[in-house]
Formats: structure tokens, C-alpha cells, sequence
């Protein structure tokens, strides 16, 4: 899927509402959408995270454990908490905006580029802004054209991505289709088999996975589900909606993309 959005303006926005929110809850509020954690729990997390993708970036780092050896320990209250969060989501901007898109670093995709980052790191904040609302119990509305980007990410690269050592095996005819009824934009997902043996820890794989399409070829399938872009890309990451889905269809393939999906995202 190829869009035009501007992922780093999305990036700084949606940091600087996920601050504002956060900072209208107490510290030991719970999160409703991650119950393990409180208010302080999330923000040290988007702050932790935006710190190592922005070490990553400024030292063209090629391995992931040379940014964990760097990294900052925790610190022991809100206002400690606030100022390295604010330092990190400076910071990732700046570095973001000063390097081409095409630049070679280390990700956990197979695409090891600058640009992935860009897009993930859009995406991990307008998630955890949405986070930070529900836990100061002041929800606002997501960007459409963001959440269908944020759809396609989820089925495409945290749900369906494959990685060089597996193959996935589509079995045909089982489909469902995902369609944006307030953009227009639409899904062809095929459920399938993911198989194969990590190379690094010699872990073998044989589980329920997603095939998406290009591009939707239209025609009829198994299965749909419709809501807004909003409460697609919020269901694929087991957040609450604020609509309820449409879904239709063969109720077995509903069901079995549910398990699939059922794990979350990591």
C-alpha cells in the first residue's frame, strides 16, 4: 500500500496528545487497554521505546543489542519519567527528520530501512495515545487516512509478515475481506498456514497465519467485517472501539481469523 501521509508530522502530533492525556492521570492509574501497567508503566514504555529507535538511527546501529546496552535505567518518578520522555520523542523527531528514509539500520522486519521506522514509530504512538486516553478517560478521535495506514501495517507487517527462514501456505477459498466504510478502503485477507525453524534459536513454527492481497481484487468472499478506519485499526490491536463492526459471513472464518489474531501484538 503506498499512501502520502506524512509520517513524521503524524509522529510528533500524536506524541505530543499522548503527553497531554497521560499528564491528566495519576501515576498509579491503570491502563484499560494494557492492565498490567499504570499511567507511569506507559509512559517509561513510549518513552523507552522512542529512545531506542532514535539510538538506533543516530548510530546507524546494525544490531539491536547495541542499543539495549545503552539504555537508560528507569527513572523513579512522574517528573524524572516526564523530562526523558520528552528528551526521547524530541529527539527521535530530529534524528528522523535529518536522515533519508532509504538509510540502511537494524530493524525487526525485513525492512531494514530508515523509512520503516518512520511508519512504525507514527503507528506505536497514535496506539499508545489512544492508550494514554483511556486511562485519563478522555478519548478523541483517530486521523481516518492514519488508521487505514495503521490497518494495512497490522495485517500486512505485524500480523502477516513472513520472515526469510518460513513459508506460509494460503488455504484458497477461505477469505474475509476488512472494508473502511467511512474511506472506502478495503482489505483481501486469505487465512494460512505459517510454517518454518528460526535459524537463531532453532524454535519451529506451525501455526495459524493471514495472507493479504496487494491490492483487493474484489469479488465475493468468505467473510467481511466493516466499521471505520478508526475502529478497524483499533480491533486489530485489541483496543476498544467506539462503533460496533459489521461482520457477515461464514462464521468459521470469522472465527478462525479471531484466533489467529488472538495473540495480539507485540
Amino acid at each position: 500500500m503506498t499512501t502520502n501521509l506524512d509520517y513524521l508530522d503524524h509522529l510528533r502530533r500524536e506524541s505530543v496528545r499522548f503527553q497531554e492525556a497521560l499528564s491528566e492521570a495519576p501515576p498509579d492509574s491503570r491502563v484499560p487497554s494494557c492492565p498490567d501497567w499504570n499511567a507511569d508503566d506507559l509512559l517509561w514504555h513510549l518513552g523507552e521505546v522512542q529512545w531506542f529507535w532514535g539510538t538506533i538511527v543516530r548510530e546507524k546501529l546494525r544490531e539491536s543489542a547495541q542499543a539495549e546496552a545503552l539504555k537508560p535505567e528507569r527513572p523513579a518518578d512522574r517528573a524524572g519519567l516526564t523530562a526523558f520522555y520528552e528528551r526521547a520523542s524530541h529527539d527521535l523527531h530530529e534524528i528522523l527528520a535529518a536522515t533519508a528514509p532509504d538509510t540502511p539500520v537494524w530493524t525487526w522486519s525485513t525492512d531494514q530501512t530508515v523509512g520503516f521506522i518512520r511508519r512504525r514509530q507514527a503507528h506505536e504512538a497514535l496506539i499508545h495515545r489512544l492508550d494514554a486516553e483511556l486511562t485519563a478517560g478522555n478519548r478523541t478521535p483517530m486521523d481516518a487516512l492514519l488508521c487505514v495506514d495503521g490497518v494495512d501495517e497490522a495485517l500486512r507487517i505485524m500480523y502477516g509478515g513472513v520472515p526469510p527462514w518460513g513459508s506460509i501456505t494460503p488455504h484458497p477459498g477461505r477469505t474475509l475481506r476488512l472494508v473502511a466504510t467511512d474511506t472506502g478502503d478495503s482489505w483481501l485477507v486469505t487465512l494460512a498456514r505459517f510454517t518454518g525453524t528460526d535459524p537463531d534459536d532453532n524454535k519451529t513454527y506451525d501455526e495459524p497465519d493471514i495472507q493479504v492481497a496487494d491490492t483487493d481484487p474484489g469479488g465475493e468472499a468468505s467473510a467481511t467485517v466493516k466499521g471505520s478506519a478508526a475502529d478497524l485499526n483499533c480491533w486489530l490491536w485489541h483496543r476498544s472501539t467506539v462503533g460496533e463492526l459489521d461482520r457477515s459471513g461464514d462464521q468459521e472464518v470469522l472465527g478462525d481469523f479471531d484466533s489467529t489474531i488472538a495473540p495480539g501484538i507485540n
